[in-house]
């Protein structure tokens, strides 16, 4: 059990977390410095960087709004939510995607943002303070000039210092532990809350799942109609090339060179769509297939004789009407 408790305070999650508050206080630092110039010359001393309690602690109270507004802006979201999905150990999955475009996800970024300086300055400030601190309470009975600096009493004796201060210093560091953890998990719970997707974003990205899955059809469509299309053409040929196969041995090798032509071509076209279909839809517009522009040389190579008549210029159809209308829908 005492394992689970070390791992849950020294673990690498506790550890990746710890980095994420940290983080958060070097990011308030330049509101915090902004806040000190406000509040600093209300102070007694008129001093900017006072190491008066009260005045950096009115800074941070200055910060932590000009940190809201701050994080208004549509990228702030994409930022927190890079930052705490490598970091905050919550999956990905429940993180949004992209800017955040409505003031309902903006308010929510911005909470979150606050949230993370806020606390991580906190933690950051006990990081830089505590640890030097213990360290000096641990060693404290073994020097005199550290239990002078230390203020320790001198009638205090041995057997209590190296009672007393030793446990007292672990003590802060694991205050310090517990702490931080306490703080890291707080931020993964708020994390999918403040940084989810809205229904908004969950619409958007319904749509674009949409939108992907009708152009894999169109591309499976296309890739049907250009493999039937090539399958039509072949057994024409070739049936043309079997009637004809005793007595015109120049048409048999015409149809033959045909039939070679076009299944190369379908095979390249093959590969095509099939790539186009592995990159989950993107750049079906580069979809290639049989189009009004080649309509005479499948008529030629098709080994029969059709009449062909056309007004207009094939070129000016849409490419996708174009494969549309040249494609084998039988």
């Amino acid at each position: 059990m005492w394992r689970g408790g070390l791992r849950a305070l020294f673990g690498r999650r506790a550890r990746l977390r710890w980095v994420h508050l940290v983080l958060g206080g070097a990011l308030l630092m330049p509101f915090w410095l902004v806040g000190t110039t406000v509040v600093g010359p209300l102070g007694d001393t008129g001093n900017l960087f006072t190491s008066s309690f009260a005045v950096q602690f009115g800074a941070y109270l200055v910060a932590l709004p000009l940190a809201a507004i701050a994080a208004l802006l549509p990228l702030a979201r994409p930022l927190s939510v890079g930052v705490a999905r490598a970091l905050t150990g919550v999956p990905a999955e429940l993180f949004a995607d992209g800017p955040a475009h409505s003031w309902a996800a903006r308010l929510r970024a911005s909470g979150w943002f606050t949230l993370h300086l806020g606390i991580g300055a906190l933690v950051s400030g006990a990081s830089l303070v505590l640890p030097p601190f213990a360290v000096t309470l641990i060693i404290a009975p073994l020097s005199r000039s550290v239990q002078d600096f230390l203020h320790v009493p001198w009638s205090m004796r041995p057997f209590d210092r190296l009672v007393l201060l030793p446990p007292a210093g672990l003590a802060m560091l694991l205050a310090l532990a517990a702490c931080s953890a306490a703080a890291g998990a707080l931020l993964a719970r708020q994390a999918p809350v403040l940084l989810g997707p809205t229904p908004a974003d969950r619409l958007a990205a319904a749509e674009q799942r949409a939108t992907r899955l009708a152009e894999r059809n169109r591309l499976a469509r296309e890739l049907h109609d250009s493999v039937g299309h090539a399958l039509s053409a072949v057994t024409l040929q070739a049936g043309a090339a079997r009637r004809v196969l005793d007595s015109d041995v120049e048409f048999v090798r015409q149809a033959l060179t045909a039939i070679e032509e076009t299944t190369r071509r379908t095979v390249g076209e093959l590969d095509t769509v099939l790539g186009l279909l592995r990159q989950d839809g993107e750049g079906a517009d580069r979809a290639t297939g049989p189009t009004l522009d080649t309509l005479d040389g499948l008529v030629s190579r098709s080994g029969v004789r059709v009449a062909v008549h056309t007004e207009g210029d094939p070129a000016s159809v849409p490419a996708h009407v174009s494969r549309e209308a040249t494609g084998d829908r039988g």
